[in-house]
């Protein structure tokens, strides 16, 4: 008997009727011979909710009780569904991640998970029952809730079927598998059959939002396969896995990109070892993750340095920089929030050459300015205004011949 642990995001239980068909899902793989665990997000809309009370009551609120209040959506959604389940005459038990003791860091709202007791889970499953996991949360040793961040149920459900050691790790969510790009912004995209570990790690930090990167990385490091499928229409979605040496390997299997993106310059620093630990040591202590770095080359012993934070870190990063610059003597710092990052990721630029130039060619065709640039084994990553990035992406989309032939699904 295969063992399934599958998830379902917030769109997929949004409301009581869904919640209802979830369970004839969940019936349904029992029915097909298999142990179920299922991961649940909140109800669609409703974290959102919670922190607009939260920020009602107080504009900043404390990450503890922020991680608090927002958990409790989870809750709602694992009692309704261990209903329904018990209704359909399911043995069924809900767990919060704190029940569960999925133990994380403390780091609030943005916590790591570091264990997880699975020993009741298994005493369930060995009973009949689907087990019903409250996914984005856990608890640190202290005993103090902590969430995991956006789309942290996908990492939930990921860690457990490592821990469980689980046939397969399944994801539903609304769309019904990982495409070549948004098929909200290109609508030739086409859905991937199957993708490595290693291409979905690169989309998923680069912007596309299917699924979260800490999710992958769990599922490449146990080797859990990963399968994305759509809650509401039936297809064999996308498997994730390893890469096998019979496995055709497509020059670019995606485009991702990202609005979520500022770029801090600091002007006239002083050139001399140390800086860049000086200018994102104080960055990093506050927190806030550095994506992209450039520095320049040094004239008469000045030099510029930039880097790119998420929008959401952006404000506080400026005012970190801005207090570090003024104690080393650099002469300005400047920042812009209307970038955007484009990345083409593919296991395939291994043993093909030309592709950045082909990248370069096409955004210069289109008169998009290239700002930054970064790079690595499958992936090429160019900074650019905001305003261009849907017309960057369609362009490449095209010109690497990732568009859907017409007429084909």
């Amino acid at each position: 008997m295969a063992l399934i642990v599958q998830k379902y995001g917030g769109t997929s239980v949004g409301t009581t009727e869904r919640i209802e068909k979830v369970a004839e899902k969940l019936i349904a793989t029992r029915e097909a011979g298999h142990d179920v665990v299922v991961v649940v997000s909140a109800m669609s809309g409703e974290t959102n909710r919670l922190i607009e009370l939260a920020k009602a009551i107080n504009p900043r609120p404390p990450a503890r009780e922020l991680d608090v209040l927002v958990s409790t959506g989870e809750q709602v959604t694992i009692a309704l569904l261990a209903m329904a389940l018990e209704k359909r005459g399911c043995p069924a038990r809900s767990y919060t991640g704190a029940q569960v003791r999925i133990l994380t860091d403390s780091a609030y709202s943005k916590a790591r998970i570091q264990d997880i007791d699975a020993k009741a889970i298994r005493k369930d499953l060995s009973e009949g029952r689907v087990v019903v996991v409250a996914g984005f949360q856990g608890v640190d040793e202290t005993g103090a809730i902590t969430t995991l961040g956006r789309g942290g149920s996908d990492t939930t459900a990921v860690a457990l079927a490592a821990a469980l050691k689980a046939d397969e790790c399944q994801i539903y969510t609304d769309v019904d598998g990982v495409y070549t790009t948004d098929p909200r912004v290109v609508d030739k995209a086409r859905r991937l059959d199957r993708i490595t570990f290693e291409e979905m790690l690169e989309l998923a930090s680069l912007g596309s939002k299917v699924l979260q990167i800490r999710a992958v990385e769990f599922a490449g490091k146990y080797q859990v396969p990963l399968r994305v499928l759509s809650t509401f229409e039936e297809g064999p979605g996308t498997l994730i896995t390893l890469e096998e040496d019979n496995m055709e390997e497509p020059l670019i299997s995606g485009i991702a990109f990202n609005r979520d993106e500022a770029k801090i310059t600091v002007l006239g620093v002083p050139d001399k070892p140390g800086i860049a630990w000086t200018i994102l040591g104080a960055v990093a202590d506050a927190n806030i993750e550095v994506d992209m770095i450039v520095q320049n080359i040094s004239t008469e012993g000045l030099t510029d340095f930039t880097f790119t934070v998420h929008t959401n870190d952006y404000d506080r990063a400026l005012e970190i920089v801005q207090k570090t610059a003024t104690e080393m003597g650099a002469r300005e710092v400047l920042g812009n929030s209307k970038i955007g990052k484009i990345s083409l990721v593919g296991v395939g630029m291994r043993s093909h050459a030309g592709v950045a130039s082909k990248m370069f060619r096409t955004l210069a065709d289109e008169g998009i300015n290239i700002q930054m640039i970064s790079t690595s084994e499958i992936k090429i990553s160019a900074v650019v205004e905001e305003k261009y990035l849907e017309l960057g992406v369609r362009a490449l989309h095209t010109a690497f011949g990732l568009d859907r032939e017409e007429g084909t699904a």
